[in-house]
């Protein structure tokens, strides 16, 4: 495994529910001193975060080419829960000047994003987008000029459809480079501005749901998995894993030994995880613990550290009980039952999503668990937030009152405290999500925002009950 020495870890934390089971609260503990911005490190950094293809819209306009998401969502309407897609989305292409005032009004430090690959260049590579290209440069300055740090993502999983369909995108060594001009071009064009780069959002993601279950782009998996029209449960996850680490060794590698020394900037990798912990005291569960852990987070930030991947991993997979492809999958792999309840009672807070618990706690484990495992690295919590049902009949004045996601983020800012002062070189936090966007393979079922999006009203803004909660929260 080549990578390029040893990048920082931007952890990204959707999901904190502790699967295989625990008994821990949900609740925080309680602090007698007060609790706001004040008890953070000087210098640590709040903000809250977007993806392109989640919020930009204007798909078809100005250039930009179509991604693999824009064709999964088209083409199988079924794989999305209401069937939309994210032509439209935030309209942030066209509104990003208002949002920035948001931003700024909210007292946010730093805005994440990503950058669209097929906005700057639309086959992928070759002739590039100069609309694409004044787009960003247009949204980095006005950040800069708000006091806004930009934060920005390479790759948030908008393949260019050109690239899937010329040698099948990340299933083939050929994106490497191809991934890495990108970044490059980023880095030459923004670099000067931007000082704080990821260059991959969620590898694991992308590889499992993408490749496993089929139930995000470019949507393949075994028949005997999902419902997809090709792809192979049991070996393409791997290959797609394996080369995103190239790609992101590659842009890592260009960036320290071209840009770093004069732009000054730093460079990771965005990483997502659950939180897990064995279902019973013993040696199996625990076992089934570690083991669930190395899959998912392991996976990449072993070899991103260490330059291999997990030897519990490995074994995991070459002694896999299954004696041939035949119903083999990543999951089955990790020979664990993951659950988020022991004896009919959830460790956290349930949401309307059945994979995200509300449960502080992990945060602070895994924190503990990163720096005790991976050289305390430094550590930008990249999205943290919880998803409310999208419910159309009630009135936008009752769905600005958002109470769960305020205690979510009151909670974990207080478990990621804890885990600051044990040590932890936690850098920044950042809340998922800006506003409420294009939620993947959920369309517009769920709200993760601090913004209310009126979807059926041009996307008009309102600030909720968390944004104004956040605002007082930065204010001290």
């Amino acid at each position: 495994m080549a990578v390029s020495g040893k990048a920082a870890l931007l952890l990204c934390l959707l999901s904190l529910a502790t699967l295989l089971a625990g008994t821990e609260s949900a609740q925080p503990s309680h602090f007698t001193i007060p609790f706001n911005r004040s008890s953070f490190p000087a210098g640590f950094v709040f903000g809250a975060g977007s993806a392109a293809y989640q919020s930009e819209g204007a798909a078809n306009i100005d250039g930009r080419g179509p991604s693999i998401w824009d064709t999964f969502a088209k083409r199988h309407p079924e794989k999305i829960e209401d069937g939309s897609n994210a032509d439209v989305a935030d309209d942030f292409y066209h509104q990003y000047k208002g949002d920035i005032k948001l931003m700024k009004k909210i007292g946010l430090e730093s805005f994440r994003f990503s950058i669209s690959w097929p906005r700057i260049f639309p086959n992928g590579k070759g002739k590039v987008n100069d609309l694409g290209v004044k787009f960003y440069n247009n949204l980095i300055n006005e950040l800069l000029s708000n006091g806004i740090t930009p934060f920005v993502t390479i790759f948030h999983w908008d393949l260019p459809q050109a690239l899937e369909d010329e040698y099948g995108g990340f299933l083939s060594p050929k994106i490497v480079p191809d991934f890495r001009d990108f970044a490059e071009f980023c880095f030459k064009t923004f670099g000067d501005r931007v000082k704080n780069w990821a260059t991959i959002n969620e590898p694991f993601i992308f590889s499992v749901n993408g490749y496993n279950s089929g139930t995000k782009a470019p949507g393949r998996c075994s028949n005997y998995v999902g419902k997809c029209t090709a792809g192979n449960s049991a070996t393409e996850p791997y290959i797609v894993g394996h080369n995103l680490l190239l790609a992101h060794a590659a842009a890592v590698r260009v960036y320290k030994t071209k840009y770093q020394g004069y732009q000054k900037g730093q460079i990771g990798i965005t990483l997502v995880t659950h939180w897990f912990e064995p279902k019973s005291n013993t040696t199996a569960s625990r076992e089934a613990a570690d083991r669930a852990l190395e899959h998912f987070f392991g996976w990449f930030a072993d070899p991103i550290t260490y330059g291999d991947y997990p030897q519990g991993m490995k074994s995991s997979i070459e002694n896999s009980p299954l004696a041939s492809n035949v119903n083999k999958s990543y999951y089955a792999d990790i020979r664990a039952t993951l659950t988020s309840a022991r004896n009919g009672l959830a460790i956290g807070t349930p949401t309307v999503l059945s994979w995200l618990y509300i449960y502080p706690k992990g945060l602070q484990k895994l924190m503990v668990y990163v720096k005790e495992k991976y050289n305390n690295p430094p550590i930008y919590v990249n999205e943290n937030g919880v998803g409310e049902a999208n419910n159309e009949t009630k009135p936008i004045k009752e769905a600005l009152k958002d109470g769960i996601r305020i205690r979510s983020y009151d909670g974990h800012l207080r478990s990621l405290l804890q885990a600051i002062k044990e040590g932890v070189n936690v850098k920044g936090y950042y809340a998922w999500s800006f506003f409420d966007d294009y939620e993947w393979d959920t369309g517009y079922k769920v709200r993760f925002g601090i913004v209310y999006v009126d979807f059926k009203n041009k996307a008009k803004r309102y600030l909720k009950y968390s944004a104004y909660w956040l605002k007082n929260f930065l204010l001290k």
